[in-house]
């Protein structure tokens, strides 16, 4: 769903039944304005919005938690890359291929997760990324270790890319909407008729009408960043690509270092 589309429609949707509220009290008859009536229209209506303040603070949390897992989980990922890189870079100049296939995959993740404005979002779905992870794992079994202390490398390394493998399908799954548009849907019906009501008991004057608009816009402004944070990798509110851009830093991909009892030469 488009969050600022689906907001703006929202705040509509609530200030024309506050209005419609408001013209209900004065087209209706006397004998239907009762002080009894009103009173059960406000027992209802009071019931009616605990459920909804129930609704909405429970997908405020479930959309919440979803962006800070998607958060938590890239840079996870990012750690892991980081370490493979670091992995590869302590077995030796041999490792070479494998470190410039993990770049290659890295610098791909970035432009396909956080694209250029305008290109599509392709979260791991691109076959050249999936084929890149392959690809550096078969360079890694490849190698062949000439020491004990290699050969512990070159098994950590294919570790790592195990846990990249499965933490990339973990990424995938999560990817998916958790707010369900029914929900939502019924949430805003509650929602319009909790402000009919509200109208109904209220006198029509241009007080009343701004008070009414901008609760409704307030009703919005929530149900837009539901859906902003349950599209962690979309819209306005997105999870930062700096995890994925610190890796890429120069200074991570140098070629081995010299041991730090010799000096480096000039």
């Amino acid at each position: 769903m488009n969050s600022i589309a689906t907001s703006v429609l929202v705040t509509f949707a609530v200030f024309l039944g506050a209005l419609v509220g408001l013209n209900l009290h004065r087209v209706l008859p006397k004998s239907h304005l009762t002080k009894e009536t009103q009173d059960v229209i406000r027992l209802g209506t009071g019931m009616l919005s605990v459920l909804a303040s129930l609704v909405l603070g429970l997908l405020i949390a479930t959309a919440k938690n979803a962006y800070d897992t998607t958060d938590q989980a890239f840079r996870s990922y990012a750690a892991e890359i980081a370490l493979l890189n670091e992995t590869l870079r302590d077995y030796g100049a041999a490792a070479a291929t494998p470190r410039d296939t993990l770049r290659h995959y890295t610098v791909s993740l970035l432009h396909d997760v956080w694209p250029a404005k305008g290109d599509p979002i392709n979260l791991f779905q691109h076959p050249q990324i999936a084929s890149l992870l392959e690809q550096m794992r078969k360079e890694i079994r490849v190698l062949k270790p000439q020491d004990p202390s290699q050969a512990w490398l070159q098994q950590q390394a294919l570790n790592i890319t195990i846990t990249l493998f499965r933490e990339r399908w973990s990424l995938i799954e999560q990817a998916r909407t958790n707010v369900h548009g029914i929900v939502l849907g019924i949430l805003v019906s509650w929602i319009v008729a909790i402000f009919v009501s509200f109208g109904l008991n209220a006198p029509l004057n241009g007080t009343i009408v701004g008070a009414f608009l901008i609760c409704s816009m307030a009703i919005g402004g929530s149900v837009f960043l539901i859906l902003e944070m349950d599209q962690p990798l979309s819209g306005v509110i997105r999870i930062s690509s700096w995890p994925i851009e610190n890796v890429l830093a120069p200074t991570n991909w140098q070629r081995s270092a010299a041991p730090p009892d010799v000096a480096e030469p000039r």
